[in-house]
């Protein structure tokens, strides 16, 4: 019997308590605090860190081993917060133990992975939320709406660009970081696949607005460069070309030369939109600026009340609706080793682990990929390889 049958909080437990864990840590304090949840259980293979905000309950256990903890502390939600490539198991065993789960991006790194937990959400009745923050935004709904009631006229490409920048450190913060694979397990830790995901999640929200149902890709398009000697990228360019619906294009680096947070750009016969969506600002064709639109609906609380009323309130970000990413990062992972940039194009600053490297022009290439919907080697960036291709069939797309 469910807790909500009881009249009991839902028992809530996180796997993966220690780095961005901490996080969800912090958005569970306040709704153990109004009794809405009960914090039960941490999980983590490390000493817990201590997180002021967010102070361990004195009767919440911790652990060292997922089984051990959902075999005695018996959650009813678990957030999994670990790295990519356990994902799966740790997911299906959750599933399997009755508690709905909260599964950090990306959920899984292959189309086969998510019909495996697919299969496991059908046979177990549960809920998968995936941790794409960004799709409770109420600019994406503003946007979408947009879009929709034909604003923009008709959509004729999405895009979106970022420049982060990526210290020495960030690659040395765990052994999976700047990894393809680890003992024989796809990883993954690049660009497109972890810190900008959300950027490309939310061109692909964005088009699904378009068309009306999710992505399907018929054809991928990727560029990967690196300035380390890693194993996936810290620049990329990438073109989805669905079956149905327009382009999608990503132009993206941890390399900046300047800031830009990320950016969605949709472009139709009408009019042009631009949405900043980590603050949330958003402008519209008519707009003269753009403007914040304030309000995000949290994942947690929304699997919370998706608990409560299935029917009546839908996921927000269900494994469903993630498809067309994970279609998109099994593209990643099978493409080649980025081509690795250096000499005087790459510039260092500070060091040690402050260390950062960046681009020389790359904003500049990233902002016009974006502009135009074509890829670097399209636009005769002189650094630019030509991209890898991928044709996907119906049923690798399904």
């Amino acid at each position: 019997m469910s807790a909500e049958a009881t009249g009991a909080p839902p028992r809530v437990a996180v796997i993966g308590a220690n780095g961005h864990g901490r996080w969800h840590r912090r958005v569970i304090a306040p709704l153990h605090d109004a009794g809405r949840v009960r914090l039960v259980a941490l999980v983590d293979v490390r000493p817990i860190e201590p997180e002021p905000a967010a102070p361990l309950p004195a009767d919440a256990a911790v652990f060292t081993d997922h089984a051990q903890m959902l075999a005695v502390a018996r959650p009813d939600v678990v957030v999994v917060c670990t790295p990519p490539h356990t994902h799966l198991p740790i997911a299906r065993d959750v599933l399997a133990a009755g508690a709905d789960v909260l599964l950090e991006k990306p959920p899984v790194l292959s189309m086969a992975e998510h019909r495996l937990l697919a299969a496991a959400l059908a046979e177990t009745g549960r809920a998968c939320q995936v941790g794409f923050q960004a799709l409770g935004s109420a600019a994406l709904a503003e946007l979408a709406a947009a879009v929709t009631a034909g604003c923009l006229g008709t959509v004729t490409g999405i895009a979106t660009v970022a420049a982060w920048q990526r210290s020495d450190g960030y690659y040395a913060r765990a052994p999976w970081a700047g990894r393809r694979t680890l003992h024989g397990r796809p990883v993954l830790d690049g660009a497109l696949a972890n810190p900008l995901a959300h950027a490309v999640m939310q061109c692909l929200a964005v088009a699904e607005a378009v068309t009306g149902t999710p992505v399907r890709p018929a054809t991928i398009e990727l560029e990967r460069y690196r300035v380390r000697p890693i194993e996936v990228d810290d620049t990329a360019a990438l073109r989805v070309v669905p079956r149905s619906g327009p382009p999608i294009v990503a132009a993206v680096t941890l390399a900046g030369e300047d800031f830009v947070a990320g950016e969605v750009i949709v472009t139709g016969s009408a009019g042009r939109a631009v949405l900043e969506y980590p603050t949330d600002r958003l402008l519209l064709p008519g707009d003269d600026a753009p403007r914040e639109v304030p309000g995000r609906r949290g994942l947690l609380e929304n699997l919370l009340a998706h608990r409560a009323d299935p029917a009546g309130t839908p996921l927000i970000a269900p494994l469903a609706r993630t498809a067309p990413f994970t279609a998109v990062l099994e593209a990643v992972q099978a493409a080649p080793e980025p081509t690795l940039l250096g000499g005087d194009l790459v510039t260092a600053t500070g060091r040690g682990p402050d260390r950062v490297l960046t681009v020389r022009g790359v904003n500049a290439a990233l902002r016009e990929a974006a502009g135009s919907g074509a890829l670097l080697s399209e636009l005769g960036v002189p650094w630019a390889v030509p991209p890898v291709r991928t044709e996907l069939t119906r049923e690798e797309d399904a």
